[in-house]
């Protein structure tokens, strides 16, 4: 029998500065959802929904999966976050919101997210891998339905390396808080790492190899 893995406490894993993740990973996907919306020339309505279900969207999946409490509903500042951040591209012209700037926030905010969906996730006890799961969960799935709610090509389907980068956060993570590193450098390695993997994306142009049928003899 495999004895299982030592888990880190979760006071190690969660401390309080670790807030600054969260809240970076939340403001950026509110910010892409908000513009999202905007680009199609919706209400300031449907900018503040786009922005709160893209910031949240993510973080709300990962808390029900782990059994933890919804942190957006107990935290009153979450969705006033949100809906200020599409107040503020209601009312900003638009050629402050280039795609290139977005693109880079989103980077930060993809890698940031990651890295903290998987330190909550071990913080509530859930095995390595799972946890590496559910970091990918909290980066990605935000962005996931914005793309379905816009109408736009979903993020899982794009040769881009976006999920992989989330994944590469999670999983440096993970595995340096196993080996025994401490928390705060774990972070910043981990989020570095997918950081630099989705900016040499944006900027190369990177791209798994999509799958090719085997022709039929």
């Amino acid at each position: 029998m495999i004895p299982p893995v030592p888990l880190p406490d979760a006071a190690l894993v969660l401390p309080a500065a670790a807030r600054w993740l969260d809240m970076a990973g939340l403001a950026v996907f509110a910010a892409s959802g908000a513009l999202a919306a905007a680009g199609r020339g919706q209400t300031l309505v449907t900018l503040a929904f786009f922005a709160l279900i893209t910031g949240v969207g993510g973080g709300t999946v990962r808390d029900l999966l782990i059994g933890a409490p919804v942190f957006w509903v107990r935290d009153p500042h979450v969705a006033g976050l949100c809906i200020g951040l599409a107040i503020a591209i209601w009312v900003t012209p638009g050629r402050w919101w280039s795609g290139s700037a977005l693109a880079w926030l989103d980077a930060v905010g993809l890698a940031a997210y990651a890295v903290y969906g998987a330190a909550k996730a071990l913080g509530h006890g859930v095995p390595p891998v799972p946890a590496m799961v559910m970091g990918v969960v909290s980066a990605c799935v935000g962005g996931i339905i914005r793309d379905v709610l816009a109408g736009e090509p979903s993020i899982l389907m794009r040769p881009e390396l976006y999920v992989t980068a989330a994944a590469l956060s999670s999983t440096s993570f993970v595995t340096l808080q196993m080996l025994g590193f401490g928390t705060g450098a774990a972070a910043a390695v981990a989020a570095l790492l997918g950081f630099g993997l989705r900016a040499a994306a944006i900027r190369w142009k990177l791209a798994l190899p999509a799958y090719r049928a085997t022709p039929r003899v």
